[in-house]
């Protein structure tokens, strides 16, 4: 099974272009879809869950005609976006039921065995009686994993999924989805590089609705290797840094500015090699000669980057 993604395009009545001729071919596993806030990303997280319809494209899963089939999408889709509800008072166990009901698991034998083996599986069974409002963010995130499996889907689309969540309840969370992607296709939306630098195989770098590059995210950072190099400067030395050489990212340390610089050879005396990672990449591919990119959260400064894939273009998400 594969789902393909052709030439989509959404534009808001507002004039925002949110996707712009976007494509993309996705196998089973866990594919990571990077880029800021704004990007697109969620635009096309709803389109593929059947909630939004482009302007032009088109989509398929498998044989399922996404656009025009929703219906065949829905019964083997399973979504967690990047905010959604619960009843507060109400427990994982007694939720989840009902969510069975709504997919069309009527009859109760089997709505038990499977609310037991979800929450088995996301970790919640010893929280099963407890009310979701007592629920940790992590738990959240995994109650709505849970309630994304049921019926065993063949797509599953998460949104943002760590975004708020502790190092030990996201290191959980991110196991979990790496066990889903070993039978479904699993689509990370994100703009948190280790994110996707620890679970996928694939990765799609989308900025103002296009696609920057798709490729194997270690393949892209070893084409880095040799080319990324590293200097601690003064602030006062920033600016004529940037103005002369091809500046990724910087990041303050001790007072002080590291800077990397991507280049074919050592830019100037004090430069050293450095090791890349898929952040390089992601800077690399985010930049953009009119305007400065935006950085990851792990980033705390960053300067314009040379191009790394297909020329930017179009508005950012709404």
């Amino acid at each position: 099974m594969q789902l393909r993604i052709e030439s989509l395009s959404k534009t808001y009545p507002n004039g925002t272009r949110a996707l712009d001729n976007v494509s993309l071919t996705i196998d089973p596993g866990m594919f990571g879809l990077l880029g800021p806030n704004g990007a697109g990303k969620s635009t096309l997280m709803r389109i593929l869950a059947t909630l939004q319809e482009p302007d032009a494209g088109r989509v398929q899963l498998g044989d399922i005609d996404v656009l025009r089939d929703k219906e065949a999408v829905r019964r083997t889709l399973g979504y967690l976006p990047q905010e959604f509800g619960v009843y507060p008072k109400v427990s994982a166990e007694d939720l989840l039921d009902h969510f069975a009901v709504l997919k069309g698991i009527t009859r109760r034998d089997e709505r038990q065995r499977l609310v037991t083996a979800l929450l088995e599986q996301t970790n919640l069974q010893r929280d099963r009686a407890k009310q979701l409002g007592g629920f940790s963010g992590g738990m959240r995130q995994r109650f709505g994993i849970a309630v994304a499996l049921l019926g065993n889907p063949r797509l599953i689309i998460v949104d943002e999924p760590t975004a708020g969540l502790d190092p030990e309840e996201r290191v959980r969370f991110l196991n979990l989805l790496a066990e889903l992607g070993q039978n479904s296709i699993v689509i990370l939306s994100t703009h948190i590089v280790d994110d996707v630098t620890e679970l996928c195989s694939r990765v799609a770098i989308i900025d103002r609705g296009q696609i920057r590059l798709q490729d194997d995210p270690q393949a892209a950072v070893t084409r880095l290797h040799g080319r990324i190099w590293r200097r601690v400067v003064r602030r006062d030395e920033l600016a004529g840094q940037q103005a002369q050489f091809n500046v990724l990212s910087t990041k303050l340390l001790a007072g002080r500015t590291v800077v990397r610089v991507l280049a074919d050879e050592r830019p100037a005396a004090g430069y050293e090699l450095a090791e890349p990672g898929l952040e390089d990449v992601y800077f690399a591919a985010m930049r953009d000669a009119r305007s400065p990119v935006v950085a990851p959260p792990s980033a705390d400064v960053v300067s314009p980057a040379p191009a790394f894939g297909p020329a930017a273009g179009g508005g950012g998400d709404v």
